[in-house]
């Protein structure tokens, strides 16, 4: 057996006869053009960035180099990686994978900013609260959710589109809570409101639609003016029970779908969008997007309880 001076020499003769032998080109991922980063290799022997690898197949089930079908592959949902691979860079060309791996970071680090440069789903209503399932199938919010994930913040904003403009000025925040990936790449997204925002600025990355935002928060009141809105809240939760209970067949089928009212909470002013039962019944009233819209913008309690119920009882 060799004695440890003797498996150092031998390390860094191997270590000299790659460095000899190899250069970066040879160790670069031939679609994004720049040194592996997590690589994995496809059955029929092809390397490839993990995120490289993963962004074609979210378009076609083949190899971007063969063509050969990867069907089953992607229905595995596994990416092995290829460990000698990382090795051989380790040992060859340290300095430049630690610049790899720091790219990589500073890319996550730009996509966990919460307010710059948010990614957009433009799609449904979600309202803070509220669960919001998703079906994802398309290629670019395939990479969305997965950068979601990736990036650790696993919240992205969702907003309707609205004529004019690419979506609409108000959205809320959906926080990913499971993601079931199906065999053919497509996911089913367990996800629920958190907070209301405005958009600021729109942009685009890599084909799906971003925001510079703000969360919006309700005005705070104490006092009398405290008191008079807690009367006014429970008023209204009133008319919203009798609503559930009584409405017409078409009320009690929305509101079967969307699951029973929530509970009164104790403090009427804990979250920075009220009460959570507000929005669920916004988010099963029979009303048009665009006049749901409104009680986004809205930062008063008191003036969204009066248009809650103007609203109901004009319904019941």
């Amino acid at each position: 057996p060799l004695d440890k001076e003797e498996e150092t020499a031998s390390a860094e003769c191997i270590q000299s006869c790659l460095r000899e032998s190899l250069s970066i080109s040879d160790l670069e991922c031939s679609l994004c053009i720049r040194m592996f980063f997590e690589p994995v290799t496809t059955p029929c022997g092809h390397t490839f960035c993990k995120e490289c690898l993963e962004r074609c197949l979210d378009h076609r089930p083949n190899c971007p180099l063969c063509k050969q079908s990867l069907r089953e592959y992607l229905k595995a949902g596994r990416y092995s990686p290829t460990v000698l691979l990382e090795d051989i860079m380790l040992a060859t060309f340290p300095t430049q994978l630690a610049e790899r791996r720091e790219l990589h970071r500073d890319e996550m680090a730009e996509l966990s900013n919460l307010t710059k440069d948010i990614p957009i789903f433009v799609c449904t209503m979600a309202f803070p609260g509220i669960p919001c399932p998703l079906h994802v199938f398309e290629p670019r919010y395939r990479l969305m959710i997965r950068r979601c994930q990736e990036s650790g913040t696993r919240r992205f904003g969702m907003c309707i589109y609205e004529n004019g403009k690419s979506f609409a000025d108000y959205g809320c925040m959906l926080e990913i809570r499971q993601v079931e990936v199906l065999a053919d790449g497509r996911s089913l997204v367990d996800a629920v409101g958190r907070q209301r925002f405005r958009v600021l600025s729109r942009g685009h990355r890599d084909g799906y639609h971003t925001a510079d935002i703000e969360f919006l928060e309700d005005r705070k009141v104490s006092g009398e003016e405290l008191r008079e809105l807690q009367r006014l809240h429970d008023r209204t939760y009133g008319l919203v029970r009798r609503y559930c209970q009584h409405g017409d067949p078409v009320s009690r089928y929305i509101v079967l779908q969307h699951g029973p009212l929530p509970e009164k909470e104790e403090d009427i002013q804990a979250s920075a969008d009220g009460p959570m039962w507000c929005w669920w019944l916004i988010s099963v009233l029979p009303l048009d997007p665009s006049y749901k819209l409104n009680f986004f913008s809205c930062t008063s309690l008191r003036a969204r309880l009066l248009q809650l119920q103007d609203i109901l009882v004009e319904l019941l």
